[in-house]
């Protein structure tokens, strides 16, 4: 459970209808096999130690009893397994016939939590035999032992901050669930036992329903439907299991294959969603019963797979979809911006690069808009000590193709002025030299805008934000910022994407050089020709940066949990002390450069992450890293 991980699974058995012995032996051998597979939460079907299908044989004593004795069987089977098991039956009390799910662990029934809402419409007759559940629990012996029975139950082991609420199938399906109760008063894990019939198209409405539930309660929800061996004599099962968290489904059963999944659930990334969530009420029950359980404390061995470029879809089509998104909100903010202003041109600095080729991209797509010309659209080159040729053509045949007015102006001579007038020996290639020429080529484009009365767009990425890999007041600033909240991973893909929908083959042409050219400031001399100074090489790989700062601020992961996710992603990339050396330089740069961040230019958040000091990221310039970096020097 290292890291807040625990490994659940939903449970496939075949049973007999009508013989909870045999189920018994079923529900006991899968918890040895769920047990040694790793699994700290295993839950069972609907009615799973009778079988749900029973009918009129639920009315028959012999049936009861035999359900109860085979749970007892079950419970003990638990013992020394660390193990919480999740068992449906038909509990009998005070005369009354309830669907239970009974939580057994450590060899005892620790709760009965009795089904809520009972269908008896269609196919569905359970009125005839069951009673509603009650919610308020109440005590009763079993076995000799107390036990509590009620809806209102919630399992909690607080080391792990996991709270475990539990409803039976139609529990789900109905305007006001149980689960919203149980999530209300704290629960971040839901369990549903459920006897699910097969028809056409139910289970993408189940698979809908359950991902929507777990978004919407922010919690981890964990769905066992019955299948193989209940009776077909009208309807058929097909056994189809879902695990998901805050939305994603992270695993799923096929249908009638009487599969067990498994999901490593993360705990703490789901309280950590919760507490930035203020819109997400804190435990408003009060009438609950929390039954403390306590999980022996072991490293998980993962299986959940985590991509390496979480701000990108694995999927294609979603891929394309997601870019074209992105390409409207940087238009439309932009867009916005000129309708407010009355500005009649744009002005960019175009290098050649990926961010200033992707700002143009939206200039002239939000200018489309707004039907201006893009003869409006001042593309300005300003070559100097380190432009390639190869950058300087790119610049200029993308300002020409796409229809822009090309502006050069070499900066040179007033940089070397600028050298003179400060003092400065212009054969000392350091961060004077470098930054000298970023702020002469702000100044310029401000100055253009004056002139054309328009606007500097500015044309730097969140992941050199999140680095401070800006020259304050050069590149930093600009009027408004199109691609302040588009991650270097993400720049590369939306160009790829304009390029292979723009059906203008000069312009794909020129485009897939760019997305082929080393990302670069270009601010050292070139050698024979060739960039030499290489983004990456300085401070790291950016896809190890955008993974970095999805899991930091986004997840709210602490430095040794991304370490740890990290070399499962890259493992075949790079070896663990290369990502630990890069993960420092993150959290060094993340935290020392705030002070750039914190008056940035106005730009367009595009998606859940986000570095704007006016909207995501509310933090001090002068924050401590000390306990960041701690943990990452252990």
């Amino acid at each position: 459970m290292k890291d807040g991980f625990i490994k659940c699974a939903t449970a496939g058995i075949k049973i007999k209808v009508a013989d909870p012995a045999y189920n018994a032996k079923q529900v006991i051998d899968k918890i040895e096999e769920c047990a040694a597979a790793g699994a700290k939460i295993v839950v069972f079907p609907e009615l799973c130690l009778t079988g749900y299908t029973c009918n009129d044989l639920f009315l028959q004593e012999r049936l009861l009893k035999e359900a109860k004795e085979s749970l007892m069987l079950a419970a003990k089977a638990t013992k020394g397994k660390n193990v919480l098991a999740f068992i449906g039956l038909p509990y009998e009390y005070a005369g009354k016939l309830y669907n239970v799910a009974a939580a057994v662990m450590d060899g005892k029934v620790r709760a009965l939590i009795p089904k809520t809402h009972l269908p008896n419409y269609a196919e569905f007759y359970e009125l005839r035999y069951f009673t509603p559940g009650h919610a308020e629990p109440i005590a009763v012996s079993l076995e000799g032992e107390t036990v509590p029975f009620g809806t209102h139950i919630l399992l909690e082991d607080e080391n792990l901050k996991l709270l475990i609420g539990c409803e039976i199938c139609e529990d789900l399906w109905v305007p006001l669930n149980p689960g919203t109760e149980h999530a209300l008063a704290g629960a971040n894990m839901i369990v549903n036992l459920s006897a699910s019939n097969e028809t056409i198209g139910k289970d993408v409405y189940r698979r809908q329903l359950i991902g929507s539930t777990s978004a919407r309660l922010v919690c981890a929800y964990l769905y066992a439907s019955a299948g193989e061996g209940e009776s077909t004599q009208d309807i058929v099962f097909g056994g189809h299991h879902l695990i998901a968290e805050n939305g994603t489904i992270l695993a799923e059963a096929k249908k009638f294959q009487n599969d067990t999944i498994y999901a490593d659930i993360d705990i703490r990334r789901i309280c950590h969603e919760r507490r930035r969530m203020n819109s997400f009420p804190g435990s408003v029950r009060s009438n609950y019963w929390k039954i403390p359980i306590a999980f022996e404390a072991e490293e998980t061995v993962l299986a959940r797979e985590f991509g390496k470029f979480p701000f990108v879809p694995d999927d294609r089509k979603k891929r394309e979809e997601r870019c074209e998104e992105i390409l409207a909100i940087q238009a439309n903010g932009l867009k916005k911006r000129y309708e407010h202003t009355g500005c009649k041109s744009a002005v960019i600095g175009v290098s050649g690069g990926l961010d200033s080729t992707l700002a143009l991209l939206v200039t002239v797509k939000t200018f489309d808009l707004l039907k201006m010309d893009r003869k409006n659209i001042m593309a300005v080159t300003m070559p100097c000590f380190g432009t390639t040729d190869r950058t300087y053509e790119n610049a200029c045949r993308l300002a020409k193709t796409l229809g822009c007015t090309l502006k050069e102006i070499d900066i040179k001579k007033s940089v070397l002025q600028h050298f003179a007038d400060i003092g400065h020996d212009e054969t000392i290639h350091d961060v004077t030299y470098e930054n000298g020429q970023a702020r002469e080529r702000t100044q310029v484009l401000m100055d253009i805008a004056n002139q054309t009365g328009g606007l500097v767009i500015g044309t730097g990425d969140m992941s050199e934000l999140a680095l401070g890999w800006a020259t304050y007041n050069g590149d930093h600033m600009s009027m408004y910022g199109v691609n302040v909240s588009v991650p270097k991973t993400l720049v590369k893909h939306l160009v790829r994407y304009y390029a292979d929908t723009c059906k203008e083959e000069e312009l794909q042409t020129v485009l897939k050089d760019v997305l082929d050219t080393p990302v670069s400031p270009e601010l050292l001399p070139p050698v024979d020709g060739v960039i030499s100074q290489k983004t990456e090489d300085l401070v790291g790989p950016y896809e190890l940066h955008d993974f970095f700062l999805y899991y930091m601020l986004r997840c709210g992961f602490e430095p040794k949990k991304v370490y740890r996710i990290a070399k499962r992603a890259f493992a075949d990339e790079y070896e663990p002390e290369v990502i630990l050396k890069w993960l420092k330089t993150f959290y060094r740069r993340f935290f020392t450069q705030q002070f750039k961040r914190s008056c940035l230019p106005d730009g367009p958040k595009v998606g859940s992450v986000a570095v704007s000091p006016r909207g995501d990221l509310r933090m001090p310039s002068d924050a401590s890293m000390e306990a960041w970096m701690n943990q990452l020097n252990e």
